[in-house]
């Protein structure tokens, strides 16, 4: 069960980090351009929100399930992990769960903003910054098997 969970959770990475820089994308060409916000940019800022919560609901299974999770914690504690056990014992799921919250705040936020143009900055901002912290605590080298 634990390397299916793993699986999808990896695999459908990809897809997540694909919509959310479309997302965050099309947000700043919005903003740039002074487009109006109209239902496709709507739908593509919902779908990544979705997608991303349901990312979420993945890892925090995996998580749970996993010996690189609170198993390893309780095993080891905080000073006995390498650096690596750190980044996906804690690191990793500490930041994401911090930029998941960033971009549903900014799903929030855009809603409430009298102009266009200032929706398409919340987007930009708040889905942007989640995106910096998601890739910014990635499992670089196994995710990429390096």
């Amino acid at each position: 069960m634990y390397e299916h969970v793993k699986n999808l959770h990896s695999y459908f990475a990809y897809f997540v980090l694909l919509i959310l820089i479309i997302a965050v994308a099309n947000a700043i060409i919005g903003f740039a351009t002074n487009k109006k916000f109209v239902s496709k940019d709507l739908r593509i800022s919902l779908f990544a929100l979705i997608f991303t919560h349901l990312q979420l609901l993945i890892g925090l299974i995996l998580y749970f399930i996993s010996p690189f999770g609170m198993k390893m914690i309780s095993t080891n504690g905080m000073g006995g992990m390498t650096s690596a056990q750190r980044l996906l014992a804690l690191e990793h799921p500490f930041i994401v769960i911090i930029a998941i919250v960033l971009i549903t705040i900014g799903w929030s936020k855009h809603k409430k903003q009298q102009t266009d143009k200032r929706a398409f900055g919340k987007i930009a901002f708040f889905y942007g910054l989640g995106l910096l912290l998601i890739l910014s605590r990635l499992p670089w080298s196994q995710w990429l098997g390096l």
